[in-house]
């Protein structure tokens, strides 16, 4: 009777519920940052990545990703330090496709032990794209002249404001070609066994919906990450979201991860303009 009153009165140790983080890889990936045009790399991102693994009850990491793609070397980066955390922590890792997972945006998916997109989601564009302007009959039309000296014969490769050189076009493929078979030889790497098409039809730089992709063994399931993660930690997990920070004038504005300030407000206000219209143009092509 005294052993049992005395157990009534010792608090019981509850089991703490298992902790998801969640890292949310939200929009266009690029070396560049400023205030008004945020972007996806690893600098900014670095900090909140080692910060997801070293949660408190941690049992997983899932990554939410809504990008259209961009620079190949940060998508590479990014991807390569979730998985290095991941095989140091020994912890597994889920990519979650929402509108969009395309180009680098999968390439980082492919950093997930499985990959999930909901039905409709756009996943794939396992290719290499590159777009500018030509600006020789404008410049030629208000008679302005273009002035320019190089060291090295290929310093000024694909030059705007010069003629098109079929030298140049031809250099460009060459590269092209060479990021192409890197970005082939990383879905391979990353989904051996589970690429159920040709690579003829995989790596065109097509993209599907996320029923599709799930035939052609892009994406291992079709689910959101609330409802995957409850599934297999139970209705009472934990999705805990780190981010980047950010600074003061992007809290105010309500934009993007911690910029670098080396250009200054005044450069990027100058450059903001193209930053748009290039931003606007990768979404565009997935119908957003």
């Amino acid at each position: 009777m005294v052993l049992d009153t005395l157990r009534s009165w010792i608090p019981i140790k509850r089991a703490r519920p298992p902790v998801v983080a969640v890292l949310r890889l939200h929009g266009v990936i690029g070396p560049q940052q400023g205030p008004f045009r945020p972007s996806l790399n690893l600098a900014a991102l670095a900090g909140a990545i080692e910060h997801a693994f070293k949660l408190k009850g941690i049992k997983a990491v899932a990554l939410s990703i809504n990008s259209p793609g961009g620079a190949p070397v940060q998508s590479a980066l990014i991807h390569d330090r979730i998985r290095a955390l991941a095989a140091e922590k020994k912890l597994p890792v889920y990519a979650f496709c929402e509108d969009v997972a395309a180009s680098g945006g999968y390439w980082i998916a492919c950093a997930g032990d499985e990959i999930h997109a909901n039905a409709t989601s756009i996943v794939g564009s396992i290719g290499v794209i590159s777009a500018g302007f030509g600006f020789t009959e404008m410049i030629e039309k208000i008679g302005v002249k273009r002035r320019l000296y190089t060291a090295g014969e290929k310093k000024s490769l694909l030059d705007p404001f010069l003629p098109e050189s079929p030298d140049d076009v031809a250099r460009l493929k060459t590269i092209q070609a060479e990021l192409h078979e890197a970005f082939k030889a990383h879905v391979r790497r990353r989904r051996e066994g589970r690429l159920k098409d040709d690579e003829s039809r995989l790596f065109n730089g097509d993209f599907w919906t996320g029923e599709k992709a799930l035939e052609l063994g892009l994406i291992d399931g079709v689910g959101d990450l609330r409802g995957v993660m409850r599934e297999r930690y139970g209705d009472k997990v934990r999705l805990r979201v780190v981010q980047a920070g950010r600074s003061w004038l992007q809290r105010r504005l309500g934009i993007g991860a911690t910029p670098s300030w080396e250009e200054g407000v005044a450069g990027d206000l100058a450059h903001g303009l193209f930053a748009a219209a290039e931003t606007r143009a990768l979404w565009s092509r997935f119908g957003l």
